[in-house]
């Protein structure tokens, strides 16, 4: 079978084995045709998310996707490439930082089993940045937090070892949990199964009880619709 992969801004065909994942695939490209193909992977299972990376246009982990005859490959989006597949994500992991994606006044607890699976989801991220990729926001707002950089956010909100919630709720509000636009292409991506879309609009929620609300409110004329500077 015949793929086609993204280099150097065109697109080559190498042909393929059938019945292997994507990596496999690459890794025969490889050894077997170029080996100059670069790309990323790590364990090789589904649970570092190295090898994340864009298949007909939506993210997929190259270990766990059974690539098909026709595929076209891409690097993720809004990353600087490195070469061929490989990107450069340290730019997205900063933006975790911004959240603070800890636990920043910690108070001595017990959690019991129902206070695991409240965040268990969540912890299971990879940090794959599928869900970066997928994401509209990126592509209008460089600044924008980003889908996983939020749901972390969400995770530490509602641990009860957090004495200040508030504290986190406070970081998530600019280039945050407003400019998302509840496409919800975050979740749709993600490979560990975490419904991110669910999570910002808790942290919606959570923020109206400290007393935000969306700032596009101020735009919107209650009697017909959004006011831009005397619109509709």
């Amino acid at each position: 079978m015949q793929i086609k992969i993204k280099r150097d801004n065109e697109f080559k065909e190498y042909k393929v084995s059938k019945a292997v994942t994507l990596l496999e695939a690459l890794y025969e490209i490889k050894k077997r045709e170029d080996s100059s193909l670069t790309f990323d992977s790590g364990c090789r299972s589904g649970v570092c998310g190295c090898c994340s990376v864009r298949v007909n246009n939506k993210e997929k982990l190259a270990c766990s996707y059974k690539v098909k005859d026709g595929d076209i490959i891409e690097p993720l989006r809004y990353f600087k490439v490195k070469k061929d597949l490989l990107v450069d994500k340290s730019n997205s992991y900063l933006l975790i930082k911004e959240t603070k994606s800890a636990i920043l006044d910690y108070k001595e607890e017990i959690l019991d089993k129902k206070d695991e699976e409240l965040t268990n989801i969540q912890t299971d991220c990879i940090l794959c940045s599928s869900c970066y990729s997928a994401c509209p926001v990126i592509e209008v707002n460089k600044n924008f937090l980003g889908p996983f950089a939020l749901t972390r956010a969400y995770r530490y909100s509602v641990d009860k070892r957090e004495s200040n919630p508030k504290g986190i709720i406070d970081l998530v509000q600019d280039n945050g949990i407003w400019d998302c636009t509840l496409c919800n292409e975050c979740t749709l991506v993600c490979p560990m199964g975490i419904d991110i879309k669910s999570d910002i609009v808790k942290l919606r929620n959570q923020s109206a009880t400290y007393g935000y609300m969306d700032p596009n409110f101020s735009n919107f004329n209650f009697n017909g619709g959004f006011d831009f500077n005397g619109g509709f």
